[in-house]
């Protein structure tokens, strides 16, 4: 199957050797970004769970013999398996009596509970997130400085960026849904909207069959995208949203930010705690993020002009987009990302750490004024870590909405985020 509108997708590759090297293949991520478009032109048959005309027969198929839903050519793409979590197990089992890799792919925009697996699918079934669009996938950066040459030291210096300001606040408000990329102006900021709304009203109760309070969601939301990039508390949401006189326990918010990561909508980005040369307290808590910059946006019913009517949530906003992006990038080089913040204050707002060792820190900063006090933070950050356990890094950076790339005297790279990819 192929689609001429496609715009390739960075885990293209992944999923390709995936297919090479197991049975099946399981693609999990946030509903409309992009897996059952990217799974089709790979697929050579497809079972689509939620078509209307055939669900009820699939349901009590899938319920009295399972295996007929596995048939047909291979690779076969079934879409949110997760309608009859039966199929896991089935798959498995198939994947075994049939002894050859690529056989199926799984996608899904939720994780059904844990007890519907009778088995792991470890050694058979492999696991891909795919995320919403970086910039660099919809055509936005320009590609000119590479994640993995910085790695290698063998980036050169000289970039330049097309992306104004104005066009970073537009591509944070409509995000990186690959529906809305090609799109322009009103109907491109609608989808994200649209999402959340589907979210509030919707996907957040049935991921679980637990109904959820709709006004209690959006205010959690909202609450998280005012705190969207900081170690916010689940003390401090909870204030936020007592604030409008709704009141709301901790285990009502422990159970909504679960249903919201199992559909994938909050994706935090977890500390790291590296060996240090002296005995410093590193603060372990997870920074608050959604999968998709325009989450927030959406949900605080701002767009590109009341971006960049406010430069500190634009900040803030900036510093999700470029969390975003750079997973999506590490993702792609076998990398994965953190934040680093101790007691000092000292912070660094994204660790990529390679699963070879090799690691960097980055700081994201929106305007010119702030690289010089971001990249000597970025080198005390350098001066206590334990070198000998952790090694030297092989960049630091600050992540800008600039327009030059270039290498500072003191070794730093200032990097626009409109020249960065893989």
């Amino acid at each position: 199957m192929s689609d001429k509108s496609y715009l390739p997708r960075l885990c293209d590759k992944e999923i390709q050797l995936a297919l090479e090297s197991s049975g099946a293949v399981l693609i999990e991520g946030a509903k409309w970004c992009g897996k059952t478009s990217l799974a089709s032109i790979v697929s050579q048959s497809v079972l689509y769970m939620q078509d209307p005309d055939n669900t009820s027969s699939y349901q009590a198929m899938a319920d009295t013999k399972p295996s007929l839903l596995l048939k047909g050519k291979t690779p076969k793409l079934i879409d949110e398996w997760q309608m009859a979590p039966v199929l896991w197990d089935a798959v498995r089992f198939e994947v075994d009596k049939r002894g050859e890799t690529g056989q199926f792919i799984l996608t899904g925009s939720a994780v059904p509970s844990d007890n519907v697996k009778a088995h792991t699918g470890t050694g058979r079934i492999s696991r891909i997130l795919m995320r919403p669009m970086s910039l660099y996938e919809s055509l936005e950066s320009n590609g000119s400085v590479s994640l993995n040459a910085l790695f290698s030291g063998i980036q050169e210096e000289g970039a330049k960026s097309d992306l104004s300001v104005e066009k970073i606040a537009f591509a944070l408000c409509r995000g990186g849904w690959p529906a809305s990329v090609t799109k322009k102006d009103k109907a491109a900021l609608r989808m994200a909207r649209d999402y959340v709304e589907a979210v509030i009203n919707y996907d957040v109760s049935r991921v679980d069959g637990i109904e959820k309070n709709p006004e209690r969601v959006r205010l959690l939301l909202r609450s998280l995208a005012r705190n969207v990039a900081t170690q916010a508390s689940l003390q401090t949401l909870k204030d936020d949203i007592e604030a409008t006189d709704i009141t709301i326990s901790d285990k009502t918010i422990a159970g909504y930010l679960n249903a919201l990561r199992r559909i994938f909508v909050v994706e935090d980005l977890p500390a790291w705690l590296p060996s240090l040369r002296s005995k410093t307290a590193i603060r372990s808590s997870a920074k608050r993020h959604f999968v998709d910059p325009s989450i927030a946006t959406a949900v605080m019913r701002i767009n590109p002009e009341g971006v960049l009517s406010d430069f500190q949530t634009f900040g803030f906003l900036l510093e999700a987009l470029c969390t975003r992006d750079v997973r999506i990038y590490a993702q792609t080089i076998d990398g994965d990302v953190f934040h680093y913040r101790d007691k000092s204050g000292l912070e660094a707002d994204l660790i990529v750490r390679l699963r070879d060792g090799r690691w960097a820190a980055i700081e994201v900063k929106l305007g010119s004024k702030q690289i010089d006090e971001a990249a000597n933070n970025l080198l005390l950050l350098k001066t206590k870590i334990n070198a000998d356990k952790m090694g030297e890094p092989s960049f630091l950076m600050v992540l800008t909405g600039g327009q030059f790339a270039y290498r500072r005297n003191d070794g730093v790279w200032v990097v626009p985020i409109g020249c960065l990819k893989d």
